[in-house]
């Protein structure tokens, strides 16, 4: 059967899984959600049972970044030209009119920041409460708040003006103690799109509390994080997951994974990596040496203490590649509802209590 038969035949977003992955989501009592602008979705997947899972896509114009407030009940999420943050609201979820008692958690929409199009990746909060972000097309670490599109709070020490040039490819940001610590780019350059000139062989980490580079000449740096005080990032263009020793750059790959790797969140030892399938035509990486290994769009779970396998989700329709993966713990079966449509305005939420809007007999 031709591969556009095969994927008509499939349900949107059909995938298949590891026999451990249901098992996995119950035991650590947790949801998976992920971002894919490619599909312009917002994915959030659950164990059904202990042998199967559920999905619920929702729709969201180029979904990258994902931030949670845990401690707040909040979401935020990054797309095209606007960051949207959401409220979860547990007594919205149990009377939601389509599936009253079926969610234990629903994100509301509770406020949009219009940033305009300035190709945001990472997001996060802040211990300040500030919302952080990584401005690819201006090439540095924004904060979000209510009297700008962004404002400027770290630039790469090379980059001489804040202009829409997307200079050096800045992509990633780890934080430490609640503000930005660490952060990836394609190279250190200083002119219009620099980064794409050697893009396997010239990427960088910076450091920027010193506002210096701490390691170089990595392979498509992506998704700094810290986890138990140490700096882990993947290297896009070799599938590998590394950990990073700041003092000196040096670095041990921890595991490798056979694909394009980008997106991963830890949760109880168990690290969830997001996985993307490089479209032949795309003018930025289909050409690349690499691009023939990266045929699969999905999450890999690796128990990080042991450096081994313990699960797979593999897409075999409607997604390609995923930008953002992120953890929702203590979420068995959430929900959330966009801005595309009426519903969101139903819910109603004050201190104390929550409404429904009665549909009209």
């Amino acid at each position: 059967m031709a591969k556009d038969a095969q994927n008509k035949a499939l349900a949107p977003f059909s995938c298949q899984f590891t026999h451990q992955v249901p098992e996995l989501l119950q035991k650590l009592n947790c949801s998976i959600a992920i971002s894919t602008y490619q599909a312009g979705k917002l994915v959030f997947i659950s164990a059904k049972d202990e042998n199967s899972l559920t999905q619920l896509p929702r729709n969201f114009h180029k979904a990258m970044g994902i931030a949670e407030d845990f401690e707040n009940q909040k979401l935020a999420l990054a797309c095209k030209d606007e960051i949207i943050v959401f409220k979860n609201s547990s007594e919205l979820a149990s009377y939601y009119p389509k599936s009253p008692n079926k969610y234990d958690a629903l994100y509301m929409p509770r406020a949009t920041f219009h940033t305009g199009t300035i190709d945001i990746h990472d997001l996060s909060f802040g211990k300040d409460g500030n919302l952080y972000a990584v401005n690819t097309l201006f090439s540095s670490i924004v904060k979000i708040d209510t009297d700008y599109n962004f404002t400027p709070f770290w630039t790469p020490p090379q980059i001489d003006k804040i202009t829409s040039e997307d200079r050096c490819h800045l992509n990633g940001m780890a934080m430490q103690n609640g503000f930005p610590k660490y952060a990836t780019a394609f190279n250190n350059g200083n002119s219009p799109q620099s980064w794409r000139e050697n893009i396997t062989k010239s990427g960088v980490v910076y450091d920027i509390l010193e506002n210096k580079i701490i390691s170089e000449g990595l392979a498509m740096p992506h998704t700094p994080r810290i986890y138990n005080n140490e700096l882990y990032v993947l290297l896009s263009a070799t599938g590998e997951l590394i950990k990073i020793n700041p003092n000196d750059g040096s670095y041990d790959v921890i595991v490798k994974i056979d694909g394009f790797v980008r997106g991963m969140c830890l949760h109880k030892d168990y690290l969830f990596i997001g996985l993307s399938k490089l479209r032949e035509k795309s003018s930025t990486f289909g050409k690349l040496p690499f691009a023939k290994n990266a045929n699969q769009a999905g999450i890999v779970i690796v128990h990080l203490p042991t450096k081994s396998f313990s699960g797979k989700i593999t897409y075999l329709s409607s997604l390609d590649e995923i930008y953002d993966v992120h953890i929702l713990a203590d979420k068995i079966r959430p929900n959330i509802l966009n801005t595309l449509n009426e519903d969101y305005k139903e819910g109603l939420s004050i201190p104390g209590s929550t409404f429904w809007k009665r549909k009209k007999e």
